[in-house]
Order: C-alpha cells, then sequence, then structure tokens
C-alpha cells in the first residue's frame, strides 16, 4: 500500500494559514496567544477555532501547539485551555507531561514536540507506552538513526526553515541576557547577531566573521527522497513567524518534490524559488552527518534573491470583471512590476502587472497619494495590504 506522506506547514496568522491551505498543504500547525512557543508570531485566540475549521474543512488537519514549558500557576488556566480546544483541532503537539496527562484526561491525540529531544527508541516506546500518535524527533539525527525509531511510532521531521543553534530547543540565551525564555516563545535570537571578541581591558580580536552563532537554514528538497525512506511520514516546514509569501512559496516546493520525482534541473528551479523568501543559506542539518563550519552563515539577515516592500492597500474590487483600486501609500507602481496582495481571506495572490488606470486613462505610473485601477488575475478584498517585490540587492 502506498503511503500517505503528510505536508505539514506553519500558521502564525490567517494570512499564512490561508496561502498554506490555497498551497496544498495536508496540515496545518498554529498556536494560541498563551502557550506558545512562538510568542512573536500574532497567534490564534479560541474564538478562531470555528473560523480554522471552517477554512481547512475536512481535507487539512489541524495541529495545536502547546509545546512551551509550564509553571504550577498556570495549570488551571492550561486545563482550561485543552477543555475549549477539545474537538476543535485533530491533535495537539506538546511535550511537558502535565500537557500530556490532561490531553489523556479529555481524551485528545497528541503529538511529542521536538522540544522533547526524542533520540532512541527507548524514549520513542516511553511516549508510545502514554498513548502518543506521533513523535517529533530530535533534530539532531541522522537518517539511519531516524529509520530505526521510525518502527516503533509515526515520525515527523523538519525539512525547511531556520535551525536553532541549540538544535532542538531548550536556549537560556535569551533568557540570560534580555530575560526573554526562547522557552516560553519569547527568543530574541542572539544567537543570529553578529559579534565581537573583547578582552577585559577593550582590546579587540578580528574575527572572520562575526555571525559565529547563527546557523544557516534547513533545506531537504534535494534529498526528499531519502527522507521517505527513513520511514518519515510527517514532513513539517518551519516558520510560524514568517509571512504569507513564505509560507506559499516553500510549500508549493515541497509539494512538488513530495509528490514527484524531480529532475536534477527540476531541483535547481525549485532552490532557486526557495532562495527568493527568507534564507540564511541552505543546510542538510544533521540528516546527512554531523553539520560542519560551512553549515553556519555568514550572514546576519536574509539572503533571499527577492524582498516584498509595503507600497498601500486594495480600496476596491469588483470580482465580475476581476479589476479594483489600489491606495498608493508609499512608493511608486509601474507596468510590470512585481505584486503580492496578501490578507486574511485572500491570503497571498502574486501577480505582474500589465495596465494601470487612473480616472479611466492609462498611465505609466502611479504614486503615494494616488488611487489607481488595476486587473488582478484572481480575487482579492478590500484593506488588503500590497507589496511590491524587487530584487534584493
Amino acid at each position: 500500500m502506498k503511503t500517505k506522506y503528510e505536508l505539514l506547514a506553519p500558521a502564525g496568522d490567517f494570512s499564512t494559514l490561508v496561502a498554506a491551505i490555497k498551497a496544498g498543504a495536508d496540515a496545518v500547525y498554529f498556536g494560541l496567544k498563551e502557550f506558545s512557543m512562538r510568542a512573536n508570531a500574532k497567534n490564534f485566540a479560541i474564538k478562531d477555532l470555528a473560523k480554522i475549521n471552517k477554512l481547512c474543512g475536512k481535507e487539512v488537519k489541524k495541529y495545536l501547539t502547546l509545546n512551551v514549558i509550564v509553571y504550577n500557576e498556570e495549570l488551571k488556566k492550561l486545563e482550561a485551555t485543552i477543555k475549549k480546544v477539545k474537538g476543535k483541532v485533530d491533535a495537539i503537539i506538546c511535550w511537558d507531561l502535565a500537557v500530556i496527562n490532561l490531553c489523556k484526561k479529555y481524551k485528545i491525540p497528541f503529538h511529542v514536540s521536538t522540544q522533547a529531544s526524542i533520540s532512541n527508541k527507548e524514549t520513542a516506546e516511553f511516549y508510545k507506552s502514554l498513548g502518543a500518535e506521533r513523535i517529533v524527533l530530535a533534530r539532531e539525527l541522522n537518517l539511519k538513526q531516524i529509520k530505526e525509531i521510525s518502527k516503533i511510532l509515526p515520525v515527523e521531521t523538519f525539512i525547511h526553515g531556520a535551525m536553532c543553534v541549540a538544535v532542538s530547543g531548550r536556549c537560556f540565551m535569551s533568557q540570560e541576557l534580555f530575560g526573554r525564555s526562547a522557552n516560553r516563545g519569547q527568543c530574541t535570537q542572539v544567537c543570529r547577531r553578529t559579534y565581537k571578541l573583547t578582552d577585559e581591558e577593550g582590546r579587540e580580536l578580528k574575527i572572520n566573521r562575526g555571525t559565529v552563532m547563527s546557523a544557516k537554514d534547513l533545506c531537504t528538497l534535494p534529498f526528499i527522497d531519502k527522507l521517505k525512506k527513513a520511514g518519515i511520514i510527517s514532513f513539517k516546514i518551519e516558520g510560524r513567524n514568517r509571512d504569507a509569501r513564505y509560507v506559499e512559496k516553500v510549500v508549493k516546493e515541497y509539494r512538488k518534490a513530495i509528490d514527484h520525482k524531480l529532475s536534477r534541473q527540476e531541483v535547481k528551479d525549485s532552490l532557486d524559488k526557495l532562495k527568493t523568501v527568507y534564507t540564511k543559506g541552505f543546510s542538510s542539518g544533521f540528516y546527512l552527518g554531523v553539520p560542519t563550519s560551512d553549515d553556519f552563515s555568514k550572514l546576519e539577515h536574509s539572503a533571499a534573491t527577492l524582498k516584498k516592500e509595503f507600497i498601500g492597500k486594495v480600496l476596491h474590487y469588483y470580482p465580475s470583471p476581476k479589476v479594483g483600486t489600489i491606495k498608493i501609500q508609499t512608493g511608486i507602481i509601474m507596468p510590470g512590476d512585481m505584486l503580492a496582495v496578501i490578507g486574511n481571506t485572500t491570503g497571498i495572490e502574486s501577480f505582474k502587472v500589465k495596465t494601470l488606470e487612473i480616472k479611466n486613462k492609462k498611465v505609466t505610473q502611479a504614486k503615494k497619494g494616488q488611487e489607481v485601477g488595476i486587473k488582478f488575475p484572481k480575487r482579492v478584498r478590500k484593506n488588503d495590504d500590497v507589496y511590491i517585490i524587487k530584487k534584493n540587492k
């Protein structure tokens, strides 16, 4: 029987949720405003679950992340939250035993988070005995190690996105320097910064690159077939803090790689497209062997080949002719420009501008303060944000 592989996408807000669904995700994972490992993401409220269910329908699975460390004074609130989400999500991703016990109490399926650092068969057997339906393995494992563990429980692993220098989490740097705990979803990403080495007398030692703790992003697209052979059934994209453009692009390219055997040229084309959105360079992580110094980024910021810049908002939209107007709030739009429209219902729609009209007359450009008419290839909504896509110099 052919294995059904799951492509699991991040959703930090409704625009990324819709983008993930439209791009072909089989499942989405998201957090609530409380108990989220991505506190900086917009996240959702419990009242949003009805809308999330409507958008996902029966085809797209919904996994709620409750994977922070939990304190005594939060246990009642945690239980109240779990009671409220029962029947509204397909599973809860967690690792704290208090959360696991409450999932069992209210008969909610649970998947064990990568925060648990499951790296051997005995640990997998333990979580199986607790009733886990799936385990998200530690990131430090290679494909051979994964294959052995996958015989015990269904396995989920990360396939693309940012990699923490602490690998499977439990980093304390952000807490030490800024009082914001990464294990409570408040990471300030101090490992991404550029550093200088200074002695007690203030003398600086020059080092080749200052980003000494900044790992490149994980990218498994060139060897996705090897992950399948290792017994992985759920392929997870990191990025609950990323925007709809990132989520759409990454989901689309991995959808193709999971569903079809790509040629070398197709792999190259997909990698080029992945490079157009946020990245710090690509690494194979631990899958093919222990990372080397080449797996650390030389950049403090993104190496994406393209960037988006806010240009204005959709002011009106008329579905039948698929035309509307944009209120330009900054910058200039000209025919030939690439635009991206992002909204909670729209998700993301990207297209090249063919013509512009102001007061029913064709124009060669539209600038700040003007209301310009434009033809949209697909439906957008009033108040959607409009961005211009440019080359990143």
